[in-house]
């Protein structure tokens, strides 16, 4: 079940925040009490400030879909009629329009493209790093799918926290590492002027990614 409600009021305790929501023209608690049956029951939350898409989001995104067409030989707007599709479809958000969609619905787009041109590997015309909007999940797609989260081409990881010489990196048990996806040439880089300068430079930073949790963090 999806509805779009509004917080009418907020508590923060100490074991977390609790909200009183309130959902317009919908009679649902009979729902509630249906599924319960005496479990709690999860819902999810999306922080919607009611301003629309902006220009440099539409731009990010038409860019992005057009290098996707030049590269599948689709028309541009059947592809974003698609892209759109898949993307409720996978999200269960309701459908809307990229002309008047709310800042967080396009980054979320956005962010949902991005992962699909890492998938696929197509490249693109600018670099993914400068189009996405949520760059702790950029990140962590570059590690996922193998690719230099500076220039998109194959990467190889590098171990923003070192791990120190004369461990077996082969058993050694990385995963509370930060790590970062890059290519031989970006990878040569950072060891050559250091992790802080090479993160200045190109605005990106380590993160945790574990292959069997599939997470960032």
């Amino acid at each position: 079940m999806q509805y779009f409600s509004e917080i009418k009021s907020i508590r923060e305790t100490k074991k977390g925040t609790d909200l009183m929501i309130h959902i317009p023209g919908e009679q649902i608690g009979h729902k509630i009490v249906k599924y319960r049956n005496g479990n709690l029951i999860n819902a999810e939350i999306r922080i919607d400030d009611n301003r629309t898409i902006t220009a440099d989001q539409r731009k990010k995104i038409f860019a992005t879909i057009k290098d996707i067409s030049m590269y599948t030989g689709d028309h541009p707007e059947e592809l974003r009629a698609w892209l759109l599709y898949d993307y409720c479809i996978k999200t269960g958000e309701m459908p809307f329009s990229l002309s008047n969609c709310s800042i967080s619905q396009a980054r979320e787009f956005i962010t949902f493209i991005i992962d699909f041109i890492l998938k696929e590997d197509i490249p693109l015309s600018d670099a993914a790093l400068k189009r996405t909007e949520d760059i702790d999940h950029y990140l962590w797609g570059c590690i996922k799918h193998k690719k230099c989260a500076i220039c998109g081409k194959a990467g190889e990881t590098h171990h923003w926290d070192a791990i120190g010489m004369g461990r077996d990196r082969k058993v050694y048990d990385d995963s509370k590492h930060r790590k970062i996806q890059l290519c031989r040439t970006h990878h040569t880089e950072a060891h050559k002027i250091g992790r802080d300068t090479f993160g200045a430079k190109y605005h990106v930073y380590g993160i945790t990614y574990s292959e069997e949790e599939d997470t960032c963090k």
